[in-house]
């Protein structure tokens, strides 16, 4: 069998396994991606396996730096990834996507035992926070809208043209959207 053939067929037999498993998903032609964890969990990551043209001949490329793994600490992924290298080792000319996905699955709590449970609060020294604090305030400074007094406003305004009787266009405009949330549709 040719390397072709044998992924079409792992994929045939991930596809029938996984069939309405919504933690697996296909990426690409040879990419695969399974979820871990509960979602909206600080410890639930992705692992992405992916096919190169020789696989299962050559090891597969995993990934677990995906963008939803951005929250996992850097040790959590290098022990996901020093495993999953020791497996595929092993299990080098067999179809692995699945025996690899599964050892995540079986050793999931070991794996991410040190994972922080909540987001790492940011330790920065008392200058760099003075020196954030300095620069948030002058950017609200700058961000403030300038104040014009009546007597400017209606400068303004004759500068315009407005002050002849003309009305701008649309001065008299409803506002279309809150007026049909106000009164809602035909229909309900």
């Amino acid at each position: 069998m040719t390397h072709k053939e044998e992924q079409d067929e792992e994929l045939e037999v991930l596809q029938s396994i996984y069939e309405g498993d919504d933690n697996f998903k296909v990426t690409g032609d040879s990419t695969f991606q399974y979820k871990y964890g509960e979602h909206n969990s600080y410890k639930s990551l992705v692992v992405e396996i992916s096919w190169g043209d020789d696989y299962p001949e050559a090891p597969p490329t995993v990934n677990v730096d995906t963008f939803y793994n951005k929250h996992i600490v850097a040790n959590v992924k290098s022990k996901i990834l020093g495993g999953l290298k020791e497996q595929v080792e092993d299990l080098l000319g067999t179809a692995m996507t699945y025996t690899l996905f599964e050892w995540v699955k079986e050793n999931y709590d070991d794996l991410v035992a040190d994972q922080p449970d909540a987001p790492i609060a940011n330790t920065r020294s008392d200058a760099d926070l003075s020196q954030t604090d300095m620069t948030e305030e002058t950017l609200k400074k700058k961000e403030k809208k300038e104040q014009l007094t009546k007597h400017q406003k209606r400068r303004l305004y004759e500068k315009m043209g407005n002050a002849t009787g003309e009305k701008p266009r649309g001065w008299n405009w409803v506002d279309i959207v809150k007026h049909l949330s106000q009164t809602g549709s035909q229909d309900s």
